[in-house]
């Protein structure tokens, strides 16, 4: 697309990748590891599986593979369908549609559509460094507006201030929500465990921006890390710098550890804590959920430190109200639905704390 120079020769083994559509692979020295396997995608929307537990319908996603590196995402599992693996390929083998704005304006033209809320950033990161080269979003946000589809945007990127013009824009003809992904308030953890990723602070300020531009930020701080990020100290900083930047509500869930990530993330742990390998193990069993008494636990916390920090639930502004038909899944609720909540039994004042004490569950090392 625009490094002309940069083609891949047909021995360079990542080029002749089974790909459908495949235009061409390139690397560049701005990115050293890096191969980007150009591609025509027939289709730009996603439909989710109808028994899926989504709040949405519909979703875009620009890229495949991540260079944030994130040693949780949980992602990485699809990298396989593409005979990659859900390691360091998803992390170095990134697929780039670059002709989904056209073919998004050509499914948004259709009769058939019914303006169902659209969902960016579910597999990998649309703001993410390699957009500031191929320049995707400005022209996926437009023809969504365009088109009259309410839409959210994930992300952890502050490459997104680039295009807060259109997403006002947008959100005086639709319903927009915006997420800001920050878990982690030491720099030199975060750094460990999402290597490609901006700092903290670069995230606070995208929060800022997007509060200052009155598009009511919502921020997810996932995943919390059992005995590395679930103290009561780093989720008040954590809150607490949330409020200051502006954020508007904080969805907070424990990590979850599904095949792909879990043996990529486990890997992690037991180079960098060995220790907590034993403790992961039983709080996680086979499955790829913390117990629910680790959640209940988590939950408990969280509903406090909300209410210390001014997070109240409010109903979502009457952004453009009637534009946009919706199959009654919200984005907003999207972005707020938060699972550290999911497991509180009801009529609780506040959850019990966990039973595995064997694990030592109190936070320890932050």
């Amino acid at each position: 697309m625009r490094w002309d120079g940069q083609k891949l020769s047909d021995g360079a083994g990542p080029a002749l990748l089974p790909l459908n559509g495949l235009v061409r692979s390139v690397r560049t020295p701005e990115f050293e590891g890096v191969t980007f396997h150009e591609v025509l995608c027939k289709s730009a929307l996603n439909r989710v599986p109808k028994n899926s537990t989504m709040p949405f319908t519909w979703t875009i996603n620009p890229t495949r593979g991540c260079l944030h590196q994130c040693v949780y995402c949980f992602a990485r599992k699809t990298h396989e369908y593409l005979d990659l693996d859900s390691g360091a390929d998803f992390d170095s083998q990134i697929v780039v549609k670059t002709n989904i704005v056209e073919v998004l304006r050509a499914e948004l033209a259709r009769p058939s559509w019914a303006r169902e809320h659209v969902a960016l950033g579910t597999n990998s990161d649309p703001y993410m460094r390699a957009e500031g080269r191929y320049e995707l979003m400005p022209g996926i946000l437009e023809a969504l507006t365009e088109a009259r589809t309410p839409f959210s945007v994930l992300t952890k990127g502050p490459l997104l201030r680039r295009d807060l013009p259109l997403l006002v824009r947008a959100a005086q003809r639709v319903s927009v929500d915006v997420g800001v992904s920050l878990a982690f308030m030491d720099p030199e953890l975060q750094q460990r465990v999402e290597p490609g990723t901006p700092k903290p602070a670069a995230r606070l300020q995208l929060i800022r921006a997007l509060a200052d531009a009155g598009l009511e930020p919502t921020v997810m701080a996932m995943p919390v890390l059992p005995w590395l990020t679930d103290s009561d100290e780093h989720l008040d900083v954590l809150m607490g710098a949330v409020a200051e930047a502006g954020g508007a509500w904080v969805t907070v869930g424990a990590l979850h550890l599904r095949p792909g990530a879990r043996e990529w993330f486990l890997g992690w742990l037991g180079r960098d804590y060995p220790d907590l390998v034993p403790k992961y193990e039983v709080l996680y069993g086979r499955g790829s959920y913390a117990s629910a008494e680790y959640r209940e636990w988590l939950a408990g916390r969280v509903r406090r430190l909300r209410r210390r920090h001014g997070f109240t639930e409010r109903a979502p502004r009457d952004r453009a109200a009637g534009e946009g038909r919706s199959s009654g899944k919200s984005g907003r609720w999207s972005l707020r639905n938060d699972p550290a909540e999911v497991t509180a039994r009801p009529g609780a004042a506040e959850p019990v704390g966990p039973t595995l004490s064997e694990l030592s569950m109190q936070p320890a090392l932050f």
